[in-house]
């Protein structure tokens, strides 16, 4: 079934991010509108897992011990992973923006991002691909 069509309480939301109190607040508030979610500390821990290939949107942190944020949309593009990622940041570079976004990435956030804000971008990242990707602070 295509993700379009997937009730959004089957569709997995994972989260990436090495700061534990931004996986618990996002994933929390995810829950609560009724998303599936899986939190990840690393990379390397969400490539080691099993919710990889059942995972629907990435919300992606940029800046992390090991390997970073860029690193993960590389190698899952390198293995022809095709889901939509969503960047948050508290501390990207212009050139580290551009980048994901020239990568494919569906949108990139600043920290802290609003609530209506990130749920907007992953619902519109669900529904499919956009017109472009762009920039949202």
């Amino acid at each position: 079934m295509p993700l379009s069509e997937t009730p959004a309480g089957e569709q997995l939301v994972s989260i990436v991010d090495d700061d534990a109190s931004v996986r618990r607040s996002t994933g929390r508030l995810l829950s609560a509108s009724g998303l599936r979610v899986e939190a990840f500390a690393s990379a390397e821990a969400f490539l080691q897992s099993d919710r990889v290939d059942q995972t629907s949107c990435l919300l992606l942190d940029m800046r992390m011990p090991g390997m970073d944020g860029l690193g993960l949309q590389r190698r899952l593009a390198e293995s022809g992973w095709k889901v939509p990622i969503i960047f948050l940041s508290a501390q990207a570079s212009e050139d580290e923006q551009r980048r994901a976004l020239a990568a494919g990435a569906s949108s990139f956030l600043h920290k802290p991002v609003g609530r209506d804000q990130l749920l907007h971008a992953i619902r519109t990242a669900l529904r499919g691909p956009t017109a472009g990707a762009g920039l949202e602070s």
